[in-house]
């Protein structure tokens, strides 16, 4: 996704940033950085990462810095197996090891979290919020009867073994309509948010829905159809804000459309939520790495609101800008 940033204001903010910096990354008098940077993950945070990537590149041509989106899940196992410097998450890692059906710890049956993964592969990493979503229930532009959904009926829409095939099924006096499921997939850290706080627990859903982990394909689907219902990130549907339109949620405050507002205030609950960058520190000791990550957070919140999320508050973005210090100690 393209940044609309202006390029030589964020450009110049980045050299005068690296040169404060003393040398972490290229400056007049020093050497210009180089070198591969791969990042994994989030298909949610991905449109911030791959607009940061866009400016830094800008400002250093020597760097290659390649963002895919395989969903959080699928990002870690990544990450954790050494292939990635860094992980996109829509969720905080995994760190709850699960016990088999044995219910002995420490046995082959056992189901090892994503945490304790990395650290049986010798992976450390530093945790760093980088913004806000409010994650949106999205229908067509052609639907004109649905205006908000409670977290009850969510819930009956989306839990397993859903009896709710209509949307009849939902109110009597919607549409006796199929609904037209759409949702990212098992590795997608929003399946995990939304089932969770949906549903009760993460990844108690219905299967019978269109999945993917690229946000577009479902953007698509939807518009195409007038009683189509999904879920994804706020990003996409300010992009798209011609084919597609979300929905106010009512979590039993009353209706309440996803915003910036709302996600900062907790008025849009319970779908407002954090999202977060993991880097490796083995990775963060390469100049580029570390540049790259400085450049990140010191520009997160300006490019976070051109792709349509929303900017941390002054106390959350010091607490992430600390933590990567830290880690470059």
């Amino acid at each position: 996704m393209k940044s609309t940033v202006k390029k030589f204001s964020v450009a110049l903010a980045a050299a005068l940033f690296v040169a404060a910096c003393g040398g972490a990354a290229a400056s007049p008098s020093g050497p210009a950085l180089t070198g591969d940077i791969s990042i994994d993950g989030s298909s949610t945070v991905y449109p911030i990462t791959e607009a940061v990537a866009e400016e830094f590149q800008n400002a250093n041509s020597g760097v290659q810095v390649t963002v895919a989106f395989s969903g959080t899940g699928g990002g870690f196992k990544k990450f954790c197996a050494g292939e990635m410097d860094a992980n996109n998450a829509s969720r905080p890692i995994k760190t709850s090891d699960k016990p088999g059906d044995d219910g002995v710890a420490g046995t082959a049956d056992d189901v090892l979290s994503e945490a304790t993964i990395c650290k049986n592969a010798g992976i450390e990493y530093i945790e760093l919020k980088v913004a806000l979503d409010a994650l949106a229930v999205v229908v067509s532009k052609e639907n004109t009867f649905v205006a908000c959904l409670t977290t009850d009926e969510l819930k009956s829409i989306w839990d397993l073994d859903s009896k709710v095939e209509t949307w009849a099924d939902v109110r009597a006096e919607w549409p006796a309509e199929k609904i037209d499921l759409y949702g990212p997939g098992a590795d997608s850290g929003t399946f995990d948010y939304f089932t969770e706080v949906i549903n009760g627990e993460a990844k108690r859903s219905r299967s019978d829905y269109t999945a993917s982990e690229d946000d577009n394909t479902l953007v698509t689907g939807i518009s195409g159809s007038q009683y189509a219902l999904g879920y994804f990130g706020l990003a996409y549907v300010t992009e798209n804000a011609d084919k597609i339109r979300a929905v106010e949620i009512d979590g039993g405050s009353g209706c309440t459309a996803p915003s910036a507002d709302a996600a900062n205030d907790g008025s849009y609950a319970p779908l407002g939520r954090p999202l977060f960058v993991y880097a490796s520190v083995a990775a963060l000791a390469r100049p580029e790495v570390a540049a790259f990550f400085r450049f990140f957070l010191e520009n997160t919140n300006e490019l976070s609101a051109e792709v349509g999320y929303i900017g941390l508050n002054d106390a959350d973005l010091a607490a992430a800008k600390a933590t990567l210090e830290a880690a470059l100690k």
